[in-house]
């Protein structure tokens, strides 16, 4: 493994590993595409609670890489998975709080040490009726624009069905097909080296989301909608 993993990490290692292997199937592409090893930005879509596992076992059994997630505060707060979730090297969001600027400050530190973080663009499960990709937060845009790291799109389908995404409930037999394809580092050449906009962030945002959501509709083998939902558009309506 080209990262070094803590021994927190390896721990969580041993107990999930197993786990996935004996209680889902998988269906695993792009690997390839994945750098073995300096820094780099993986951003899947998110669709149920249970797919930072099949990412997860994607990276570090496809990729070799030790991947730090930004995780939200839900799980940091818990008191066992929490203290674990900050040993293994994860990174804490406290969203809508001045903590999010740390959480965006060690990000860009692990990314400098030359490590694997993985950051959901939509910030949130999606709320799409039919889960696809919602729009996107541009903080792996400008993580990307800062560093010159590679963000390398990755989808995946199966884990909703498992942990459903509006629902209850925890369902792995009949062992579920986890759906993980990464495709190549989005092109952001033509945006680099330039003073970071909110033009260029939106435009890079946008390209993120649009090889997620392409890679998607090939795992689904269907047509994505022509407009992308907006959760804050939602919220400000209702």
């Amino acid at each position: 493994m080209a990262d070094k993993a803590t021994p927190a990490f390896r721990f969580i290692q041993g107990l999930v590993l197993p786990f996935m292997v004996m209680s889902t199937k998988r269906d695993w592409k792009g690997l390839e595409h994945i750098p073995a090893e300096g820094p780099c930005i993986l951003a899947p879509n998110h669709n149920s609670d249970f797919d930072p596992l099949a990412v997860g076992h994607f990276v570090v059994v496809g990729a070799r890489r030790t991947p730090h997630f930004l995780g939200k505060t839900e799980v940091v707060d818990m008191p066992i998975l929490g203290r674990l979730f900050k040993a293994a090297g994860q990174i804490s969001v406290y969203r809508g709080t001045a903590s999010a600027v740390n959480a965006f400050r060690d990000a860009i530190a692990a990314l400098e040490r030359g490590e694997c973080i993985a950051v959901y663009p939509e910030g949130t499960t999606t709320k799409d009726p039919e889960l696809w990709p919602m729009m996107g937060k541009t903080g792996p845009a400008r993580m990307a624009l800062e560093t010159g790291a590679p963000v390398i799109p990755i989808a995946q389908w199966g884990a909703h069905r498992v942990i459903p995404n509006q629902g209850f409930g925890f369902h792995l037999f009949p062992r579920k097909t986890m759906h993980v394809h990464a495709g190549a580092p989005i092109d952001l050449d033509d945006l680099r080296g330039r003073e970071v906009t909110t033009a260029m962030l939106e435009e890079a945002t946008e390209r993120i989301m649009q090889s997620i959501t392409m890679l998607l509709a090939e795992i689904r083998g269907e047509i994505p909608p022509a407009e992308r939902y907006n959760l804050r558009r939602r919220r400000d309506q209702s």
